[in-house]
């Protein structure tokens, strides 16, 4: 089946898409973008996803490229163009294309590209998985969803490289931020759900935000804190959240393993509500 790309008010062959040499976005990573999964035809938590949009736009002063409503409806167009029920849509927006100076330009139009893909969600969400721990090296505004990921970029291939799914970033106290494109999680000793709090040292994950919710009316205790390694090292569970990867255990973070090296209860419960949540009053 033919798959298409959106660029500024065009539908065009994906294999053909393109943006101006001087897109801000190519040259200085001048832009942000969202990733919202399709579950049977429903975009999972789009709300977020196009509230988080707003504020990466507003704390770079970009300009929405369209209107809100429109975007929605170009979203859905897309997918049903592209035959994607399960998988996810790409959302990147730019300042726009203008001659290359490290200021703002005095006039550019925001260039608007979205992509789809078909994918399986949560492929590890069962069986569960093993991260590393790498130093962070991002810049300090961690809550804006940039499109600047060379951080990520080799955190996600230093991982690959040692065989393991994901890198968990740890801050010069060793405390753990985040894993390159996940949030992280840990049940303490003593039973409580441990993240770190949403601040300029993490992005703010929609994910996240909904299983915060699901804790809360399933009356599991959690904790927004920063936590150290070894305190992730001493966890009865751990796992790590994202649109792409919902509620996914981790078995084992560097060479230790965590609990029994098993995918714990509290992990799969949350997966489940998760998955309910995705499948349901969740998705609009």
């Amino acid at each position: 089946m033919a798959r298409d790309a959106y660029v500024n008010g065009r539908y065009v062959p994906h294999a053909r898409a393109a943006v101006h040499i001087e897109d801000r976005g190519f040259q200085f990573a001048d832009g942000v973008y969202e990733v919202v999964c399709v579950r049977r035809g429903l975009l999972i938590d789009e709300d977020g996803h196009l509230d988080r949009l707003d504020r990466s736009l507003q704390e770079l002063r970009i300009a929405w490229p369209c209107e809100r409503r429109v975007l929605r409806l170009l979203m859905r167009q897309l997918l049903q163009r592209n035959g994607v029920r399960d998988g996810l849509i790409y959302l990147q927006v730019t300042r726009g294309v203008a001659p290359r100076d490290f200021r703002f330009p005095a006039a550019a139009k925001p260039t608007l590209v979205m992509t789809t893909r078909r994918a399986t969600l949560a492929p590890h969400g069962r069986t569960g998985v093993r991260v590393i721990t790498i130093p962070d090296i991002r810049w300090k505004r961690r809550d804006i969803k940039s499109v600047g990921l060379l951080p990520q970029v080799l955190g996600k291939q230093e991982a690959a490289e040692r065989g393991a799914f994901e890198a968990w970033q740890v801050d010069e106290d060793g405390f753990v931020t985040e894993g390159t494109s996940s949030n992280a999680w840990i049940l303490t000793a003593d039973g409580a759900l441990v993240t770190r709090p949403a601040s300029h040292e993490i992005l703010n994950g929609i994910t996240r935000q909904s299983i915060l919710k699901i804790a809360a009316a399933e009356g599991v205790r959690f904790e927004e804190r920063p936590f150290s390694l070894e305190e992730a090292f001493a966890a009865r569970e751990a796992f790590l959240s994202s649109a792409t990867s919902f509620v996914t255990p981790i078995l084992q973070i560097d060479d230790r393993s965590i609990g029994d090296g098993t995918p714990g209860p509290l992990g799969r419960r949350l997966l489940e509500a998760y998955v309910a949540h995705a499948s349901s009053a969740g998705a609009t």
